[in-house]
């Protein structure tokens, strides 16, 4: 892994010239070896010697007693012994399935989640330590220098005062000594480790465990938070708006597809209490920049590219008469994988599914009673603000014409063999002010995100009141302690109902207000309150007998507040809703089908409309070749199919072209991109509009011009590719699963033969994709399905490291082994562990 660079090789050889020298004096022939032996054990027993960066410490690498020879069984039973453990109320059984799936049998949930912390850390303690140090701004800490900017940015934008925060309303909570026992677990495994037994990743990036702590969990449910409600766009709409004008940005950006459907299904009747929430009537004009127009210099950002899928079905549409849920979350694809599959069973509820290596509970399972899952909600709650700042330094500005004084908060950020690094970040009422730099896009402007803002103190324990819940009060009573990161959680019970919540804490907002940059100095722009949860958008057992989301807008126009959403299409909603609705007689079979299904409405529309808008004269023999590979296309993005390829690439182009009055500003500002849906709508409604002259050139294009130029630029793309009758859509868009460092290739896998496509049900990317499938047929007894990317260890040179991944690839499900107690024998079990009470 670790490559020696030029100067190192330099330094040997100078050394090498000189011992020769040396040597050939016999007076110091006697010194020598002493130096040599000397030099050899610093070196050995340095990391990055010479200053070679990642060059790890070799002698200690290649001990044969703490190395990483000591890694090389990775599902070695010594991780398997009973242990007698300091903190347990009584012994725990731990039986592990044939996929090292941990069934943890505990009289009480204190019990329970102390041994769920014990063998969570037994198979991924790197996975959590690294995680939370990433989510801290506390990498270089351990890793260096190079990841010192890194560091600084998470401390600006306040994820260490969030995590602070978040325990320190935790503890408020009755409950909190279940968070404890948890955190105890983990450091009871922590504990009883030596140098040999650490996981490879921290032999090779040469540091230590350090203990756990309610902090450290709170930092990985933060990372959560910052992956899925970190979005937004405010100053690229802005800059846009200042651009194009109000007419032809609401042309361009408007907030609503015509054709979408909805979360919440069309016609649901919305209650609110119109004596407390203020509504938002006689508010500001749609559209209208609440702060000053001018455009900000600003740096391209990705595009969320994540999202998931969640439904649930009723009985009355099922073969068996049972619900059905379904979920799969679609997050970046790692190894070690995101998910931890557990089962916990105590002496009042039974629980299975998967958890986030940090977090106590199981996150998306089933219970003998319900099921649950959870998807991206996508609500902007990260706001910015411009500040009249009073002083040259910056650190007073005005509020309503007063003067308030920003605070400084004094970071420290450690850095490995260097010193220590003050970061002074300040904070305003509304937030930190994260970018101050002259380059950065969002330069001292104020920042208000939801997720720094202190919690409810019952919100660590939402997944726990989930995990025994047996109907759907319970299920209601549980999410009312949820806040963020906004989910909308899909729900079903063997009593018969199906419901779907978009649970969290919303912000009143006027109309258009966070979708621009707000003027701060004003209190007029501040959040007007939140959403009760007896308002959020929800829906109970729907005539249509199904609920379902899939990162869609959350409502329909009637809706009595505003909100904007960021960054999805409605294409995978479109399809799945539709699915749904002409499906009868479900069986758990036909929702594999559908939850792994490759087809794009996004293709189904836009490709008619591609080849209408074709000029066949202009095409040669080879052309007209692509054009029938076209023609016969399913719509279905299969892994061995080369029209994919061809869809995905023209589709680009034309996106390309059509916008290119937008690109012209991308060397000195960026500036909103319209929605895959508005191109459509331009090749379908819109074909007299100025948009499709492409402004480089003198003549006035036509829609036909600008399609027919945008297929020879995908064939000018492909090149020779188009020759090689074995090249398909996998090759073209080489799905591979990383190491969580990035920087350990080796231990990732590459070129994943899978089907799908970011705007399909099976929304597969080059890095993302479906984390978790689960699929639950909730009778007298739940029957659940499940498969993730990856396997139950953390450890590369386990057999369970990626074990599932191919299956997975080929839309294969386990069948979830539902333990009813430590004696169940229905199925083969590979371990049995007892941790005992000491």
């Amino acid at each position: 892994q670790f490559v020696v660079d030029a100067q190192f090789l330099k330094v040997l050889q100078s050394l090498s010239k000189i011992a020769v020298i040396f040597l050939s004096m016999k007076w110091i022939k006697f010194i020598v070896p002493l130096l040599v032996t000397f030099g050899l054990t610093y070196v050995l027993n340095t990391a990055s010697p010479f200053g070679i960066a990642d060059m790890p410490a070799l002698g200690k690498l290649m001990s044969p007693f703490d190395g990483f020879w000591q890694n090389a069984d990775g599902a070695s039973s010594k991780d398997f012994h009973n242990r007698k453990l300091k903190g347990l109320k009584a012994n725990v059984e731990v039986v592990y399935d044939e996929r090292l799936v941990p069934h943890i049998f505990a009289e009480t949930l204190e019990d329970a989640l102390f041994a769920k912390g014990y063998v969570t850390a037994q198979h991924r303690l790197w996975q959590m330590d690294i995680s939370s140090r990433a989510a801290g701004g506390m990498l270089s800490e351990v890793l260096g220098e190079r990841t010192l900017e890194y560091d600084k940015l998470q401390r600006k934008r306040g994820m260490l005062v969030a995590a602070e925060r978040a325990v320190s309303t935790w503890q408020e909570s009755e409950d909190y000594y279940l968070m404890e026992a948890y955190v105890a677990g983990v450091n009871a495994y922590i504990k009883q480790l030596s140098p040999k037994d650490y996981p490879l990743e921290y032999k090779l990036m040469g540091f230590e465990p350090t203990q756990w702590s309610a902090f450290r969990t709170a930092l990985f449910q933060k990372n959560m938070a910052q992956t899925l409600n970190f979005s937004y766009n405010d100053v690229e709409a802005t800059n846009a708006l200042s651009v194009f004008g109000d007419a032809t940005f609401n042309f361009l950006f408007p907030e609503i597809n015509p054709k979408q459907s909805p979360v919440i299904p069309v016609g649901t009747k919305f209650e609110s209490d119109s004596l407390q929430q203020p509504k938002i009537l006689d508010t500001l004009p749609p559209h209208t920049v609440i702060g000053q127009r001018f455009p900000y210099p600003s740096l391209p950002r990705t595009e969320p590219s994540i999202g998931s899928n969640n439904w649930a079905v009723a009985g009355f549409k099922t073969a068996n008469g049972n619900p059905i849920l379904c979920g799969d979350p679609h997050l970046n694809l790692t190894l070690p994988s995101i998910w931890f599959e557990v089962q916990i069973h105590t002496a009042t509820s039974n629980t299975y599914g998967v958890s986030l290596p940090g977090i106590p509970g199981i996150i998306i399972g089933f219970n003998n009673d319900i099921a649950w899952s959870v998807t991206n909600v996508g609500h902007d709650v990260t706001d910015w603000y411009t500040l009249d700042w009073i002083d040259e330094a910056k650190t007073v500005y005005r509020y309503d014409g007063e003067a308030r004084k920003a605070e400084i908060v004094e970071e420290v950020i450690k850095i490995k063999g260097k010193k220590s690094v003050v970061e002074k970040v300040k904070y305003t009422h509304y937030g930190p002010i994260v970018y101050e730099s002259e380059n950065d896009d969002y330069k001292d402007l104020a920042m208000r995100w939801l997720s720094l803002e202190h919690p409810n103190p019952g919100e660590w324990q939402i997944f726990l009141r989930l995990n025994a819940a047996k109907n759907y009060d319970d299920y209601s009573e549980a999410l009312k302690l949820y806040d963020i990161p906004a989910q909308n959680f899909v729900f079903a019970s063997k009593n018969g109902d199906i419901a779907l919540k978009v649970n969290g804490k919303f912000p009143i907002k006027k109309i258009g207000q966070g979708r621009f940059v707000q003027d701060g100095s004003k209190s007029e722009n501040e959040w007007l309150g939140f959403v009760s949860k007896e308002e959020v958008p929800q829906v109970k057992n729907p005539v249509r007998g199904f609920v379902a989301s899939a990162n869609q807008r959350s409502t329909d126009s009637t809706y009595p507040y505003y909100y904007n959403s960021e960054g999805f299409d409605n294409y995978r909603g479109r399809y799945i809703n539709r699915t749904l609705t002409e499906m009868d007689s479900i069986t758990v079979e036909d929702m594999m089908s559908l939850q792994t299904s490759s087809y794009s409405i996004f293709a189904e529309e836009a490709l008619p409309l591609l080849l209408g808008l074709l000029d066949s004269t202009q095409l040669n023999t080879v052309d007209r070749g692509l054009v029938k590979i076209l023609e016969d296309w399913n719509y279905r993005f299969d892994k061995e199919l080369a029209a994919p390829i061809l869809f995905s690439e023209w589709s680009d182009q034309l996106h390309e072209l059509l916008w290119d009055e937008i690109w012209i500003y991308r060397d000195s500002i960026e500036v909103l991109q319209p929605a895959n849906w508005r191109t459509l709508e331009m090749m379908k409604e819109h074909l007299l509009n100025i948009f499709w002259d492409i402004t480089a050139t003198e003549k006035l294009e036509t829609p036909q011009m600008v399609v027919t130029q945008a297929f020879l630029k995908m064939k000018e793309k492909l090149g020779e590719k188009l020759e090689d009758k074995s090249y398909n859509w996998q090759q073209y868009r080489g799905t591979y699963i990383a190491h969580l460092s990035r920087s350990l290739e080796p231990f990732g896998r590459y070129d994943i033969p899978t089907n799908g496509y970011r705007l399909a049900p099976n929304a597969v990317s080059k890095t993302t994709g479906p984390s978790w499938r689960m699929v639950v047929e909730l009778g007298d007894e739940p029957k659940g399905y499940g498969i993730y990317p990856g396997g139950q260890s953390g450890s590369p040179s386990s057999p369970f490291y990626d074990n599932m991944i191919e299956k997975w690839a080929r839309g294969e499900y386990f069948e979830l082994y539902f333990m009813k107690d430590a004696e169940d024998n229905r199925k083969p079990t590979l371990y049995k562990q007892t941790l005992k009470r000491k």
